[in-house]
């Protein structure tokens, strides 16, 4: 089952951000603030796009002092901010402006269900950067609205990120727009609701 599905109304396209010759353009990773959630990965691979000179910003928004044992520590994240290869942007009831602020979304997670955030950034035509594993891979037909990368390698994520943000902002716009398209066949909340209760009748005696 496509997981709960996504309000198509409330998660509506979003005009790409306008960026000035020379702009930064914007990465944002959302999730639990967690190793298993690629944070590391991310964070390496961000060190390796900055250092080779791409004009991005890195940011996460999300839940951080999870009681889990693979969770980042505060001080950690401190670091990050302060050597300038994250903006950390806290947590939000809305993801909406954070997504419409956004280039790429990126989730280099090592394990997934299916990925609400990836949803949700698809649904706003975002284009899309994630791990080739079971759930991720679901949402993302590589190429067309996003790129797969290796889980655990943050050079592989980097080489997908890199290839994003090179990209011209009309390819950027237009894979996301093929994200959009995906939502809509396949996870709409409507379609999703019917998949259920198809299941549940079938399921009765």
């Amino acid at each position: 089952l496509p997981g709960s599905g996504i309000d198509l109304a409330r998660f509506a396209p979003a005009a790409m951000p306008e960026r000035a010759p020379g702009e930064p353009l914007s990465v944002l990773m959302i999730g639990r603030v967690l190793y298993d959630k690629g944070v590391g990965e991310y964070v390496e691979a961000a060190r390796r796009l900055k250092a080779e000179g791409l004009l991005a910003r890195f940011a996460i928004l999300g839940f951080m002092d999870v009681e889990n044992r693979t969770a980042v520590a505060r001080a950690t994240m401190d670091d990050w901010v302060r050597e300038g290869t994250i903006d950390y942007l806290g947590t939000s009831t809305d993801v909406r402006p954070y997504i419409a602020a956004a280039d790429c979304v990126v989730l280099p997670s090592y394990r997934e269900g299916t990925p609400r955030t990836l949803l949700e950034a698809a649904a706003l035509a975002r284009p899309l950067v994630t791990t080739d594993v079971p759930g991720c891979r679901e949402v993302v037909d590589n190429g067309d609205n996003g790129l797969l990368c290796r889980v655990k390698d943050s050079e592989d994520l980097a080489r997908a990120l890199r290839q994003v943000l090179t990209m011209s902002a009309d390819e950027r716009r237009r894979m996301g727009e093929a994200g959009r398209r995906k939502i809509e066949r396949q996870f709409d909340e409507q379609l999703v609701i019917g998949i259920y209760r198809a299941e549940i009748l079938a399921a009765m005696p």
